[in-house]
């Protein structure tokens, strides 16, 4: 199994960037289908972005479409989410999570293994 932890969250104007990573250890790393989701407080989580194992193929929601981009370095055993033009709507807390021999994929229940989360606040 994989333990994952992010980092890189912050407090950010609107318009700005951030990157999010999100390190995986205690087992191999490009077994793993990977996928950041999002959650409001009171609200659902949401789901942001997905990438393959050999990092070929990615998926998007459509909230983040041409602002955010997933990628990942299977040599550091290292997923990152790029965000740029942000908006007060993204705040929320950001969690990575990994499917275990998967492919991309929106829903949460295909998702073995998640992180602690880290908060992203974007400020007008």
């Amino acid at each position: 199994q994989v333990q994952l932890v992010e980092s890189g969250g912050g407090l950010v104007q609107a318009g700005g960037s951030l990157r999010l990573s999100c390190a995986a250890s205690g087992s191999i790393f490009s077994n793993y289908a990977m996928g950041w989701f999002r959650q409001v407080q009171g609200k659902e989580l949401e789901f942001v972005a997905s990438i393959s194992r050999s990092g070929n193929t990615t998926s998007y929601g459509n909230s983040v479409k041409g602002r955010f981009t997933i990628y990942r370095d299977n040599a550091k055993n290292t997923v990152y989410l790029q965000m740029n033009s942000l908006k007060s709507e993204d705040t929320a807390v950001y969690y990575c999570a990994g499917d275990f021999g998967g492919n991309v994929g929106s829903d949460r229940n295909h998702y073995e293994r998640w992180g602690q989360g880290t908060q992203v606040t974007v400020t007008v």
